[in-house]
């Protein structure tokens, strides 16, 4: 047991003069890990506490400390999940009931192809009829049930240039007035709908009665067959004209309500030239430019 302890207490004597060595080699505050396996040499001095704040500039970082430490053997690093765009709900085959018990009026039959329009008052400029447009389609129409509800520009200026080519003192001969031919008697229904009393014949407030009507179609079909998506975005729509929201209310526009949307039928699109005429004016209308 003696001579035992006495070999011990050399070999552990012996390992103590080979750490001395080592910790020489290394220099002060290094220990033999940082020898053998030094990451990055920086530049400036190391003399100084790590927790000193230096009223001096901080020293370059060089290359290699700039990258970062190089990613362990065999971590692949993932990539990121990117987001699927969301996709509309297709329209129900049979709708739900409608939320909206009063309707607008019908419109009304069309006017003889030989009967020309005429011209009252004042036309507005490009640039008034665009601030009107714009500021019509700033606002919300459904602030409580539907506030997400929006009417795009580009929607509002294209339906606009296909009923009155932005002639906002042009009087039709089916009834239809201004800007966004409205229908008087629609137009009547609209103010008591909505409690306003915007008037046909300014174009400010006729730009506001198109839009109105505009909103309401989409209330009322979005949630008959949409599942209250109201969102009126072409990138939604397939080559089937039923298969979106904002086709559907393009038509409602031209052909009412009733001949889009019925109870316990299919969603209809009675009139595909229109539509189609004014999806293209979306996007290529000249009346965008100005």
């Amino acid at each position: 047991m003696v001579r035992r302890t006495d070999r011990l207490g050399a070999a552990v004597l012996a390992g103590l003069l080979l750490a001395s060595t080592l910790v020489g080699c290394a220099g002060k505050g290094e220990s033999p890990q940082d020898v053998a396996a030094p990451v990055a040499v920086t530049d400036g001095p190391t003399g100084a506490p790590s927790d000193e704040v230096s009223g001096e500039p901080s020293p370059s970082v060089s290359a290699v400390e700039s990258m970062g430490a190089a990613p362990s053997r065999g971590a692949t690093p993932k990539p990121k999940p990117t987001k699927k765009p969301t996709q509309a709900p297709k329209p129900r085959a049979v709708p739900k009931p409608p939320t909206e018990t009063e309707v607008p009026p019908a419109p009304p039959k069309p006017a003889p192809s030989s009967c020309k329009p005429t011209y009252k008052g004042t036309k507005a400029t490009r640039a008034e009829v665009k601030a009107a447009l714009t500021d019509a389609a700033d606002r919300t129409y459904w602030p409580v049930s539907a506030p997400d509800i929006k009417i795009p520009l580009t929607l509002l200026k294209a339906t606009a240039w296909q009923e009155s080519g932005w002639q906002s003192n042009i009087y039709a001969c089916d009834g239809g007035v201004g800007l966004l031919q409205v229908m008087p008697d629609t137009a009547s229904w609209m103010n008591q709908r909505f409690e306003k009393s915007y008037k046909i014949d300014d174009y400010q407030d006729n730009a506001y009665l198109g839009a109105t009507y505009l909103a309401w179609a989409t209330k009322y079909i979005g949630d008959m067959y949409f599942e209250s998506d109201f969102r009126l975005d072409p990138a939604l729509c397939t080559s089937a004209l039923n298969s979106c929201l904002l086709n559907a209310v393009i038509a409602a526009y031209n052909f009412g309500h009733g001949a889009v949307a019925q109870e316990g039928k299919p969603l209809t699109i009675p009139n595909p030239s229109y539509v189609r005429n004014v999806r293209a004016l979306m996007s290529e209308c000249v009346c965008l430019s100005y």
